[in-house]
């Protein structure tokens, strides 16, 4: 199945496994990258010579095409942007929009450049500063989202914009890949569903966890960084919308540090960025912090399998997700399914044939 999004990157299938940090490391990713479709490695959660490292583990495991997701506000984002280039890989992905010059840097050196938004202004923004792509995400998905479904932004970004759109949230199945490509859409990306694959490190008790939800356990709160974030409804996220404010505030500035080293932003980007979050918006510093600690809840629970003590990103999908395929089984059965809804739908649009006459014709007199 080839669309824009095939052409572009030079992958065989239509879809997209997004970056998920703690989650999209080099075995879900050069996985992912085997059966054809596009893996993105997480690197907000690494150090500068983690992300090395894991893009060479990527690239002696696969030779297909794959690319790094990245925050285009790290202190280092200039190091990160010369391994992307250094090492040959694909595709620079965004979670914030990178600047006019991060792009053209990007683009210069033949990589495709692709970030990923939420509405149609933004989708606006870096296409008019070259983007390649971009990869728009409705109210249905997991981890910071807004509260427009996918069937309603999705049309609207493609109407905005004349390069293609990958849509994101909401998406599990042949019949969405469909979905999405009647949208005009040129493909999905999946971040749930290739969490729960057997290519991916998240531990089983966190697995079974997302396994065992239903639609209505996946929840949107706004108590962990004061934004709308969605995820699996836990004893923590009850016990933090309750939490008072010191215990916040103190729990916050730790993970805040952690996250620091991580990211390579340094504490005045992290205060810029608290304020800019801040602006227009009713938010306590404990809040603001909490943008930094979320990470740190992350790890918790997809590194190291406490589900008591970390958050859990899903999507809605989680509710209807049954089972754990590699991530090749995953992708052929999606294009599978594809392929039988849109015969389905060619044999519906058929003309019926005539029926025929039931018994004798009478003789013309």
């Amino acid at each position: 199945m080839q669309t824009a999004l095939t052409r572009l990157v030079g992958v065989r299938h239509p879809i997209v496994q997004t970056g998920m940090g703690w989650v999209a490391g080099p075995r879900l990713v050069s996985a992912t990258a085997n059966a054809g479709a596009l893996g993105i490695l997480a690197s907000a959660t690494m150090t500068v010579d983690q992300l090395r490292t894991a893009v060479r583990e990527v690239k002696s495991r696969t030779s297909e095409p794959f690319g790094v997701n990245l925050r285009a506000d790290a202190g280092d984002a200039g190091d990160r942007v010369r391994i992307i280039i250094d090492e040959g890989v694909k595709v620079a992905s965004f979670a914030l929009a990178p600047s006019k010059e991060l792009i053209a840097e990007l683009k210069e050196a033949g990589v495709v450049v692709v970030p990923s938004i939420g509405a149609r202004r933004h989708a606006e923004k870096v296409a008019a500063w070259g983007a390649d792509a971009v990869i728009v995400q409705g109210g249905e998905g997991g981890g910071h989202t807004g509260d427009v479904a996918t069937t309603v932004l999705l049309p609207q970004v493609v109407d905005a914009v004349d390069i293609p759109v990958v849509a994101a949230g909401g998406f599990h199945d042949g019949r969405g890949l469909v979905a999405a490509l009647a949208y005009g859409a040129a493909g999905i990306a999946m971040g749930t569903r290739f969490l729960l694959t057997s290519d991916s490190t998240v531990p089983d008790a966190v697995k079974a966890r997302y396994l065992a939800a239903t639609v209505k356990d996946v929840t949107v709160t706004t108590a962990v960084d004061g934004l709308p974030h969605r995820m699996l409804r836990t004893e923590l996220v009850t016990s933090l919308e309750n939490a008072g404010r010191t215990r916040t505030l103190t729990r916050a500035v730790r993970h805040a540090a952690a996250f620091r080293k991580l990211s390579g932003l340094s504490w005045r980007q992290m205060v810029r960025e608290g304020l800019a979050m801040k602006h227009g918006k009713d938010l306590a510093w404990s809040q603001v912090l909490l943008a930094a600690n979320t990470p740190m809840l992350l790890k918790a629970s997809m590194v190291e399998g406490r589900t008591d003590l970390g958050v859990m990103a899903s999507g809605q999908v989680a509710g209807v997700i049954e089972d754990l395929p590699s991530c090749k089984e995953l992708v052929d059965r999606v294009l599978a399914e594809a392929d039988a809804v849109l015969m389905r739908l060619q044999a519906q649009s058929r003309p019926a044939a005539p029926a025929q006459a039931q018994g004798t014709l009478p003789t013309p007199g």
